[in-house]
């Protein structure tokens, strides 16, 4: 099946129903997170026992996003996690599931739906399933914004955030930040003031 892809495609897996499979010809999209960009120190607010306990994998990623609040930081809303392990269905899709659910709140009162999934150790960020995100939410909650979220774990207790949306058919990166988590005493006290401008 792969000398059937031409140059700059290849062949996803996706659901069409329930327990129905269709292969479609995508983009070659990879989202990893860039190398060059800088990154944000975090106090890192894990509680030890957490920490003592987490694996290197995506439920250990969840917890660490969420006792850190990196949604809040990264998109510049106040959200509360809704749902772990969301399974749901979605018309013409089938049976999902979303990593974490966040709604969102702004300054003005807005609401926002962000799904968010989280890949740990070296699994990738999968495009079908952030766009199965983004249609459940076109779906559940006509009329709220979506904000698809992915995470990924770096080295040295760095995480990469994307925001991911859907033009013209693919899923492109809208917004791409790096945390990097640590003692709130070996933050640098001229970088914070710095952050602020």
């Amino acid at each position: 099946m792969i000398e059937t892809q031409p140059e700059g495609m290849e062949w996803v897996v996706e659901l069409a129903g329930r327990s129905r499979y269709k292969f479609s010809l995508k983009k070659i999209n990879r989202i990893i997170p860039r190398e060059d960009l800088a990154r944000t120190d975090i106090p890192d607010a894990t509680p030890e026992l957490i920490r003592a306990y987490a694996l290197h994998d995506e439920q250990a990623l969840l917890a660490i996003v969420r006792y850190n609040r990196l949604i809040d930081t990264f998109l510049g809303l106040t959200t509360y996690s809704l749902q772990n392990h969301l399974r749901t269905t979605v018309r013409d899709i089938g049976q999902i599931e979303i990593d974490e659910l966040y709604i969102g709140v702004d300054k003005r009162g807005c609401h926002y739906i962000i799904p968010v999934q989280a890949k740990g150790g070296k699994d990738k960020i999968g495009i079908v399933q952030t766009t199965q995100d983004i249609r459940f939410v076109e779906e559940k909650s006509p009329g709220v914004k979506c904000r698809a979220v992915a995470a990924q774990f770096m080295k040295d207790k760095e995480v990469a955030l994307f925001e991911l949306g859907l033009q013209e058919g693919e899923i492109r990166v809208t917004e791409e930040r790096h945390y990097r988590l640590i003692p709130a005493s070996k933050l640098y006290q001229e970088a914070i003031r710095d952050y602020r401008d």
